[in-house]
């Protein structure tokens, strides 16, 4: 778990990926340009919650259709646990449309890559537009902040979508408490004038 780094906010993945595709120019002259294979990377692991390292392995001949959706099956590199999942058939299209645009074999790694220069090219990015905190796991924890956000705070739902042994783990993860404490606390201010 990494608990250096914050979820980002909508605002700050659409202004991150929209910056990392045009490219900048920072205060000092120095010119970045464009980079779409990392906000590829990032934007796949703010859609599907894997870690970075899982998003850098990925290959489109490890998605599989089956029946009516997409499937994929992995090992979490950091876990060793295996996870199959639901790949949503957007998700599956614009994974297929950046391997066609790039002329990668299917059987080849979508992103030839490591960790390291997609955390220094963020950076990049983050000093740029003022942003503090973030790293490449902030975009795994906007997933999980958004799909408990956006599912009725269905803490349960997160842990088993991103694997945690318990929901405590998860909570403590994506640093919300539970609903009902939240709704609590809120609802218990008091002013008195």
């Amino acid at each position: 778990m990494n608990k250096k780094t914050i979820a980002l906010t909508e605002e700050q993945y659409k202004n991150i990926i929209s910056t990392m595709r045009a490219g900048f120019v920072c205060s000092d002259g120095h010119v970045v340009k464009p980079n779409k294979k990392i906000a590829t990377a990032l934007t796949l692991e703010a859609n599907l919650g894997l870690r970075i390292s899982d998003i850098l392995q990925l290959r489109l001949s490890a998605i599989i259709r089956d029946g009516d959706r997409y499937r994929l099956n992995i090992v979490e590199q950091k876990t060793k646990k295996k996870r199959e999942f639901t790949v949503p058939t957007d998700i599956y299209i614009y994974i297929q449309n950046y391997a066609l645009e790039n002329n990668i074999n299917p059987a080849a790694k979508l992103f030839d890559i490591g960790e390291r220069a997609v955390n220094k090219h963020l950076h990049l990015v983050c000093d740029y537009l003022g942003y503090e905190g973030i790293g490449s796991h902030s975009f795994r924890k906007y997933f999980a902040t958004s799909i408990y956000v956006n599912n009725n705070y269905d803490i349960n739902l997160v842990r088993v979508l991103l694997q945690h042994s318990s929901t405590v783990t998860t909570q403590r993860y994506i640093g919300i408490q539970n609903k009902n404490i939240e709704d609590a606390l809120q609802n218990h201010i008091k002013f008195f004038d």
